[in-house]
Parts: C-alpha cells; sequence; structure tokens
C-alpha cells in the first residue's frame, strides 16, 4: 500500500466518525430544555403551570420537627392552594411563594417520618389532587441549611 492509499483511508475513516458522531448528536435531546432539580431538593409537577421547586425537609432526627424549603411557582393564570403534607399555601398566579429560609414562610412538619440522609413519601398538589413523592430529608450538616433545622422538642 502506497502512502496516497494510507492517507485516504485515514482520511475516509475520520469523516466516517465524524459522520457517526453528527448523527448522534442529531437524534440525542438538549437536555438543557428539559426542566430538573438544580439543587438538593425535588422538582414536582403540581398542576398545569403549577410547580414545586427545590422542594426538601430539614430536621435534627426521625421524628423531630422538621421545616419545608423549596419555591412554589404558579406560572399559570388563576389563583392556586397547594397542598403539602397538612400545610396549605395560596399561590397568586404569576408569582413565586418561598418557603422557609430567611425570607420564605413558615411551613412546619411537628413530626418527621424518615431520618436525615433518607426520603420522606409526603402529599404534594392541589388539595382535591394530592400524589405522594419522595422529599430529601437532610439535617444541618451542610451549612447553608444549619441554621434552617427546627430545634428538637
Amino acid at each position: 500500500m502506497n502512502r496516497l492509499q494510507t492517507r485516504t483511508g485515514r482520511g475516509a475513516a475520520t469523516a466516517l466518525s465524524l459522520a457517526v458522531v453528527a448523527g448522534l448528536v442529531a437524534c440525542s435531546p438538549i437536555t438543557t430544555d428539559r426542566p430538573y432539580a438544580a439543587s438538593d431538593g425535588i422538582r414536582v409537577e403540581i398542576a398545569d403551570g403549577v410547580t414545586a421547586e427545590n422542594l426538601l425537609v430539614l430536621t435534627s432526627a426521625e421524628g423531630a420537627p422538621g421545616a419545608v424549603q423549596g419555591g412554589l411557582v404558579n406560572n399559570g393564570t388563576t389563583d392556586v392552594t397547594v397542598a403539602i403534607d397538612t400545610l396549605r399555601f395560596d399561590v397568586p398566579a404569576r408569582s413565586t411563594v418561598l418557603l422557609g429560609g430567611e425570607t420564605g414562610e413558615e411551613a412546619t412538619i411537628s413530626a418527621v417520618a424518615a431520618a436525615p440522609g433518607s426520603l420522606l413519601r409526603i402529599p404534594v398538589g392541589t388539595p382535591e389532587n394530592v400524589t405522594e413523592v419522595p422529599v430529601p430529608v437532610l439535617d444541618g450538616t451542610l451549612s447553608e441549611y444549619a441554621d434552617h433545622v427546627p430545634a428538637a422538642s
């Protein structure tokens, strides 16, 4: 085999490889277009245009009080009531209601039935249509949550 044939063969192999990669890229979905939970909590679709974002529970131990953290987003045109466990929150149309933290509404569960590091199955939805979802349970190990863990009673 001469040099020209070797170069032509390599060129053809490179072109074929690029075509295969381009085909795979073209067939792959753009994952940044998909909604996702960008932090420690979860994202829950509640109703058309209504979501719970970064939903999590902070507690010091299983059986201790828990603080619900996250945001309730209503991109719809009508006001909605969102139920999380036994708690109720009015979320006006085209607005966000923050839960917990420095500026959010207080949202406390009297006794968390899961240990930090596990998932708590908790009802989330509208009062008429709730679904149990697995919500992460965290403690004050991470500094950003340390000041928001309710004191054990």
